[in-house]
């Protein structure tokens, strides 16, 4: 049974939210459309002429990838380059692009997340927050009769959720006034005449990307014909997402082992290291892709080693400087990692959803360099 775009792009949003990207990347769908259909997905962590020619072979509709196709704005389309020849070859089989990257990388159970967890870490903390939930206050005024059935329905629609606490409202109870005018049908009270009603003061916190959803529940299930509520901004914060996490083992792991590991686990071929390396090693952070732009913030934070990729002359300088390890396994081999975990829990909402669509991993191997 196939399964539109659209379906398959709301999966790939509840998994990495399009609002964790950076302004400057390019997410999303970028060549077909929502309204195809497909029946077969490839999963990649780069989008190259061999990756299409899988996709070809194979019968996909729609490739995902984690590095954009096209970052920036392009003034022409031309078969005898290498960018032209891939639109050209997607577009002449239909096969439907989308790109989850910086999103990807914020999000949780994201890149960064699958690095730290391959590498046994734990005890996790961002190395750099980016960005923040938007909190709301949602004040509803309830009758006495429904107080129970709205309180439910905001809890069940995701309103309330505080740490390890659900369905968290504070209620206060009071008398409400008003008067229901010619063409009403009052719940309660009569055509022009002031009505006071006892009534329940509901107040609860709401993530600002689920209200429309929370407000959809509590209409549904308040008796009046016009109900009265109250959304304020807050000050506090829900969860945080950013670059890079810091962790640690129970037991320090010696040097060499240690090496060992992340070359094994990572399946790197090579590792470069700037700084001295310590005898015994427990604190770790991780930033999957380049990490070169926070290697203070990882200083900072207390680690001893910090593995990322794509760390120049000069960030490996300022490592040593700040009397940190460093350690570049490369860009490719810090994210490859999150392609197989991505596929499975798309494949995994599909299956809630009964969609009986096949997705792939690719097998491409995307990485340009050669290590002699």
């Amino acid at each position: 049974m196939s399964v539109k775009v659209a379906t398959i792009m709301q999966i790939i949003e509840e998994l990495a939210p399009k609002n964790l990207a950076y302004d400057w990347d390019n997410i999303g769908l970028i060549v077909g459309s929502p309204k195809e259909e497909l029946e077969r997905i490839l999963v990649s962590l780069d989008v190259n002429e061999q990756v299409v020619d899988e996709a070809i072979a194979n019968g996909v509709g729609m490739i995902i990838c984690h590095h954009p196709l096209i970052f920036k704005p392009i003034s022409n389309i031309r078969w005898d380059n290498n960018l032209g020849v891939i639109l050209k070859k997607l577009v002449q089989n239909e096969i439907n692009l989308y790109a989850a990257h910086t999103n990807l990388d914020l999000c949780k159970n994201g890149v960064n997340q699958i690095l730290f967890e391959k590498l046994g870490l734990e005890d996790g903390q961002i190395l750099k927050v980016e960005k923040a939930e938007k909190l709301l206050k949602l004040v509803v005024f309830v009758p006495m009769s429904h107080v129970e059935h709205v309180k439910m329905s905001m809890g069940n629609a995701g309103a309330g959720w505080i740490g390890g606490y659900s369905h968290c409202v504070f209620g206060t109870q009071g008398i409400g006034s008003f008067k229901p005018l010619e063409g009403t049908n009052p719940y309660l009270g009569s055509t022009g005449e002031i009505e006071d009603v006892e009534e329940m003061r509901l107040e609860t916190i709401v993530p600002e990307k689920i209200l429309k959803t929370v407000l959809k529940s509590v209409l549904k299930e308040h008796p009046y014909e016009e109900v009265a509520y109250d959304i304020y901004p807050l000050a506090n914060s829900g969860d945080k997402y950013g670059l890079g996490l810091a962790g640690r083992y129970d037991i320090p792991i010696a040097k060499n082992e240690f090496l060992e590991m992340v070359k094994e686990r990572l399946q790197a071929p090579v590792l470069k290291v700037a700084g001295i390396i310590p005898e015994k090693i427990q604190k770790v952070g991780v930033c999957g892709g380049s990490g070169g732009s926070i290697i203070s913030n990882a200083a900072f934070t207390g680690i001893q080693v910090f593995i990322t990729g794509d760390i120049s002359y000069h960030q490996a300088q300022e490592a040593e400087s700040l009397g940190i390890c460093v350690i570049d396994a490369g860009h490719g081999t810090t994210e490859k990692l999150v392609v197989p975990y991505f596929a499975n829990n798309l494949k995994s909402k599909l299956d809630v959803q009964k969609r009986k669509v096949e997705v792939m991993i690719s097998k491409v191997n995307s990485e340009p360099w050669t290590f002699l």
